[in-house]
């Protein structure tokens, strides 16, 4: 196991988390909306949007109201 030292002025300020690049990468991508639609995706997103719907955190879309 390697041991790093972490100076103060880093882990002083806020919290301190430590993620994999592949990761952080990953993250980042998501956030800057490089995430690519293809059919894997666009049939994830709908799981989700519809698992968010079922836990009452999603409204229905009513495209009346827009």
């Amino acid at each position: 196991m390697a041991t790093i030292t972490i100076p103060k002025k880093f882990a002083g300020q806020d919290d301190l988390v430590v993620i994999p690049k592949k990761e952080l990468d990953a993250l980042r991508a998501l956030a800057a909306g490089e995430e690519p639609a293809t059919e894997e995706n666009i049939l994830r997103w709908g799981r989700e949007a519809r698992r968010l719907h079922r836990a009452g955190k999603l409204p229905k879309l009513n495209l009346r109201n827009l």
